[in-house]
């Protein structure tokens, strides 16, 4: 029995527990704000912008917004609020210029 002891990660002082080492979306949202982003629409629409704020029901507010329609530039907004029950998915962006 002693040399089961200390192989596993039975919660000891050994090492990260699971609650320290899970990724949570809640985390991703978090170290992307302020920071520009993909926002894909259920209708295939593109926002990419910076984004400013969001909610519990995935609502958002973008800064320095471009719409995208089939990968083509279709308008520029300053400010852009998005319904959350819209979001396809938000996506981490390094913004081409």
């Amino acid at each position: 029995m002693a040399a089961m002891q200390g192989a596993g990660g039975g919660g000891g002082d050994g090492g990260p527990t699971p609650a320290t080492t899970k990724y949570q979306p809640s985390d991703f949202l978090k170290s992307v704000l302020g920071r520009p982003v993909v926002v894909k629409l259920n209708s295939g629409v593109d926002y990419r912008g910076v984004l400013a704020c969001l909610d519990g029901y995935m609502n958002i507010a973008m800064e320095q917004t471009e719409e995208y329609v089939n990968g083509q530039l279709k308008a520029k907004y300053g400010d852009c609020f998005i319904r959350g029950n819209n979001v396809l998915y938000i996506s981490a962006s390094g913004r081409r210029g």
